[in-house]
């Protein structure tokens, strides 16, 4: 069993930031990744635009500097990689945390590479590897994506984006733009205060002239091999599709947390874990938590821009601990 003090579990921003302040404090630590650094990031559609601007996707005051004022998905891909050069930060990345327990004073990690101890355990695991299901017959097809990456295979080809935020926004433009024939569902009567208001205007218009079939208070009840059945003010109907894109968002994963004692409460965007927003310490000793999993089932609360500031509230504090013993 390897004995380490720190161990981050998720290689997001919000995870290297927490392990930059680490390193910045000569304290010992390592982070342990399912997939690739940011991995999230690299699932993005591939041209993919962030919301947010470069300086507040920055971490570690590493600087992050692009021409435009918004970075690309692929830029965020080299500014993060740059950064764990830049501070040779110590990752395992391929390596996934399959389950954890508390041992006395110690957390016991048991990964698909080995088994770790640690005093201090930091989860940034985030929520973008958990979508949201709509739990109709149908949704486990092949046919069916809650990701999107990009539209070229879908040329020609008859699609349903599912959903009215960003997320599907975004992919129907893209999807039209391929030569798909496009329709989009939402269940609820308008348009998401949500949508980007620079993007919004040119869905709209591609659906006020009938590049994109939008239907609004439409639900979907089944998916089957060449069709989908809606329902729509209370009466159904089914279209021709060739695939299905459920963006209907994403979700935290609190299994892990919960497996340790961790409390969840009920707050106004749903559920999260008991924590004190002052150290992100939950109300197990010694385990934090960063970035958008303190957010509960609301990602709009907590993302990169502030998220990223976790790491060295949680750095600080375990600093703290250690000139106290």
């Amino acid at each position: 069993m390897k004995q380490i003090d720190t161990i981050i579990i998720g290689a997001g921003p919000c995870g290297l930031s927490a392990a930059i302040e680490l390193h910045k404090q000569d304290m010992e630590y390592l982070v342990i990744e399912k997939g690739n650094v940011v991995e999230a990031i690299y699932n993005y559609p591939t041209h993919q635009t962030f919301f947010s601007s470069s300086e507040k996707l920055s971490i570690g005051d590493f600087p992050f500097i692009t021409e435009q004022h918004k970075p690309h998905r692929n830029q965020a891909l080299v500014y993060y990689r740059e950064a764990v050069k830049h501070f040779n930060l110590k990752i395992n990345t391929y390596e996934e945390v399959t389950s954890g327990r508390k041992s006395g004073e110690q957390f016991i990690l048991e990964t698909s590479k080995g088994q770790y101890a640690c005093n201090h355990l930091i989860v940034a695991t985030g929520y973008y590897g958990q979508p949201n299901h709509l739990d109709v017959p149908g949704e486990g097809k092949e046919k069916v994506f809650h990701y999107f990456k990009e539209a070229h295979p879908f040329f020609n080809q008859k699609v349903l984006v599912i959903g009215g935020k960003n997320s599907s926004v975004d992919a129907a433009i893209e999807l039209e733009k391929a030569g798909a024939d496009v329709t989009v569902v939402y269940r609820r009567g308008a348009y998401s205060k949500s949508v980007k208001p620079w993007i919004l205007p040119q869905f709209d218009s591609l659906v006020k002239n009938d590049k994109i079939d939008m239907h609004f208070s439409t639900e979907v009840v089944d998916i089957k091999d060449q069709s989908v059945v809606l329902e729509k003010n209370g009466e159904t109907f089914e279209l021709p599709n060739d695939f299905v894109f459920a963006m209907i968002g994403y979700h935290p994963d609190y299994r892990f947390l919960s497996s340790f004692g961790v409390e969840l409460n009920e707050n106004e965007y749903g559920t999260a874990p008991n924590h004190d927003p002052n150290t992100m310490e939950t109300n197990i000793p010694n385990l934090y938590i960063a970035g958008v999993i303190a957010a509960g089932n609301d990602a709009n609360t907590i993302f990169i821009e502030n998220g990223r500031f976790h790491g060295k509230i949680i750095a600080d504090e375990i600093a703290k601990q250690h000139s106290e013993r």
